[in-house]
């Protein structure tokens, strides 16, 4: 049996994530939501033994803390942890096209969310990879917060919180190769994916380059099946490219 969590399971990567590992046999998933859960409870109705899901806001560590309780009551492992927390946009947050677009909250909101809750989830992770059994905890990043590869500026927050992320998420690989050695951690980009987040942005995207959700899990999934203990730590594309930092 593999033991499965996915953070932002109601979105569309990540219902996709949950949706894939339900489809192979022999796992147990869990996900967690923030406010949306209807496909969820669906998925609940269709694998009532192998689902479980439970509300998280990732920028709230108490939250965090309960959604581990609640996995250690079934499972003393985790196998697969896909973080697929982030967000670019709201109706009251925009990417900043100028310095002139800063706003103090609206930064802190970015790092909150893109950065900070993955820091967290990974300390409070660390009980469920202390098995003997290779393990993967990888979060989504995004190739814009890549700092060689800014050509373009802008989006100030978006691209500093998930260069933060890169940042955090690199520094919890070298912990864990002390702690839980048989955990690989690694950050993703999974290209523009036909999701809520990317919606306003798809206009000049290519067709070819604008993946439904189930075919940007697939892409990703190949790059984390194919990894190996001494590639932790890495940054990742959706054409296994490895991004720089």
């Amino acid at each position: 049996m593999k033991y499965i969590l996915i953070t932002g399971g109601s979105g569309g990567i990540g219902l996709a994530f949950t949706r894939y590992f339900l489809s192979l046999p022999d796992t147990l998933v869990f996900s967690t939501f923030r406010s949306d859960d209807y496909q969820l409870k669906a998925l609940k109705q269709a694998f009532p033994d192998r689902f479980s899901f439970c509300k998280m806001d990732i920028t709230k560590e108490e939250e965090i803390i309960e959604v581990i309780d609640q996995v250690k009551q079934k499972t003393d492992r985790l196998h697969y942890v896909i973080n697929c927390v982030g967000f670019l946009q709201t109706d009251n947050i925009q990417p900043e096209k100028n310095l002139r677009s800063l706003n103090a909250d609206n930064l802190i909101r970015y790092f909150q969310v893109n950065s900070i809750g993955a820091v967290l989830l990974a300390k409070h992770l660390i009980s469920l990879f202390k098995h003997e059994e290779r393990s993967v905890f990888a979060t989504l990043s995004a190739k814009v917060g890549s700092i060689s590869d800014n050509k373009l500026g802008g989006w100030y927050g978006y691209r500093a919180s998930k260069a933060a992320l890169n940042m955090f998420i690199r520094s919890v690989s070298i912990e864990y190769q002390r702690i839980t050695p048989k955990t690989i951690v690694v950050l993703l980009h999974p290209g523009t994916t036909d999701t809520n987040l990317s919606l306003p942005f798809q206009a000049n995207v290519p067709l070819e380059k604008l993946f439904s959700p189930d075919r940007a899990v697939l892409q990703l999934m190949e790059i984390i099946d194919q990894l190996t203990i001494d590639r932790t730590g890495t940054f990742w594309s959706w054409d296994k490219s490895e991004l720089p930092w």
